[in-house]
């Protein structure tokens, strides 16, 4: 049954709470997959293995983004073609899309592998850490492989009309890793290893569950023999328009081994673990607008598909809304009670003191924050790929790349404190990065007066 009709005639506020509800509870649910390995870790394990499993993450970040090159690609243009009535496109872009996840995936697990020890290296490893972040990575690369399938096909799950279902996916995956992180780790003692099988033996539960959706003879877009049939053009368009969080993550993990050398620098490994446990909590908040973005992005691009402009312009208006307003909460909690966050993942200490200013300076401007990656999302959906990676670049090339070298220095010339200046130079890339999103958006209003 094409589920997606409501699209194009249903109250947007009616959609958006529809489409948008699902997708943040399975953002914030699936982000418990990192929390909970922090958690757990830093509780059962020490701080060295946090900072260890923070040399992790930007490398899994990049794997993730070989997931958003597919799967928020081929999530766009889905809706796009169904909103002109297209399901035989709309079933291609499934099957090619799987197509691409296969081979990506088999090259980057190849390449994990082969190169681990000078990847690990690259992104700040130490001595001291390098044993944790290898232990974990070793089980985890299967395990991050299954995660781009689910996230390709929760996401074209979702696209062709059952938010829910993919919602009920995502959870049940994070929800197994919890407990399973909790059995292996604090009953079997296994260490970080534990939480490296606890999220691989979740995520395969996942991606079987996503493939047999598009199995079942009952779902709308499904598996057909022409949808396994290789197009240069499909590969294309998905491409195209994925590249946008591709290349932000792919950006935000190189950005994050010359952040991690200036923190080693800095602070030492304690440094790196707080940026880790910082960084959970802001990426939890983002995860809650990503998730509200998601819910847009069928509505958008459908929308756009269809020739609404009116209620493309609706949709975006309300969702830039609710999405400051989040911000300014996840201000709120950042500057009010970074210790107790801190406190949550370790009961060092030095790290939870060290966490304090760090949170206040990274969380100070989380609405601007939020501005800049509504504006990225909706330009991805409605297939303006050049405005969205460009917006999504801003922060962390643009800016933030040169800042950590530059506001440090600063800081410790005039007697200051480099550490300070890093987390400040956040700060600045937030604010430089939203100014440059708001003048993009500027060059971009007809398309609220004429959709495709």
């Amino acid at each position: 049954m094409d589920k997606t009709k409501e699209l194009e005639t249903r109250k947007i506020s009616e959609l958006l709470w529809i489409y948008a509800v699902p997708a943040i509870i399975s953002q914030v649910i699936s982000s418990i997959y990192n929390i909970a390995d922090r958690i757990f870790i830093g509780q059962g394990v020490s701080a060295l293995a946090i900072a260890g499993l923070g040399i992790t993450m930007p490398i899994m970040n990049i794997i993730h983004a070989f997931g958003s090159l597919v799967g928020a690609g081929s999530a766009a243009r889905m809706s796009i073609v169904l909103g002109q009535k297209d399901t035989r496109w709309a079933e291609k872009i499934l099957g090619n899309s799987m197509l691409l996840t296969f081979f990506l995936g088999a090259l980057f697990l190849s390449g994990g592998y082969i190169f681990m020890d000078r990847i690990l290296s690259l992104f700040g490893a130490t001595e001291g850490t390098i044993t944790y972040a290898r232990e974990y990575l070793l089980i985890v690369l299967p395990g991050m492989f299954l995660t781009t399938v689910t996230y390709n096909l929760t996401g074209l799950i979702r696209a062709s009309g059952y938010p829910r279902k993919s919602m009920y996916i995502l959870v049940s995956g994070a929800i197994l890793n919890i407990i399973l992180d909790a059995i292996f780790i604090l009953v079997f003692r296994w260490g970080i290893a534990g939480a490296a099988w606890a999220t691989t033996i979740s995520m395969a539960v996942t991606a079987v569950a996503s493939v047999a959706h598009f199995i079942h003879p009952g779902s709308f877009i499904r598996f057909r023999s022409h949808s396994w049939t290789p197009k240069l053009y499909i590969f294309k368009n998905i491409m195209l328009i994925g590249m946008s969080p591709f290349l932000m993550n792919v950006a935000a993990s190189a950005v994050v081994a010359f952040e991690n050398a200036q923190l080693i620098r800095y602070g030492g490994d304690l440094a790196v673990a707080t940026i880790g446990v910082v960084n959970t909590f802001v990426s939890l908040m983002i995860m809650v607008i990503i998730g509200i973005c998601q819910g847009m992005q069928p509505i958008a691009g459908y929308n756009y598909g269809s020739g609404h402009p009116d209620r493309l312009r609706e949709v975006f208006t309300l969702v830039m809304k609710i999405n400051v307003f989040i911000g300014f909460i996840a201000m709120a909690i950042g500057l009010s009670i970074p210790g107790l966050i801190g406190r949550l993942f370790t009961s060092d200490v030095e790290l939870i003191s060290m966490v304090k200013p760090c949170m206040r300076w990274l969380t100070v401007m989380m609405p601007l924050i939020c501005m800049t990656i509504t504006n990225s999302q909706f330009f991805m959906a409605v297939d303006k790929p050049w405005i969205s990676i460009v917006t999504s670049l801003s922060r962390q090339v643009i800016f933030l790349l040169p800042m950590i070298y530059i506001v440090p220095a600063i800081f410790t010339h005039f007697g200051g404190d480099g550490l300070t200046g890093l987390w400040v130079s956040n700060t600045i890339s937030d604010v430089t990065g939203a100014v440059l999103a708001v003048s993009l958006l500027l060059t971009q209003l007809r398309i609220f007066r004429e959709a495709k």
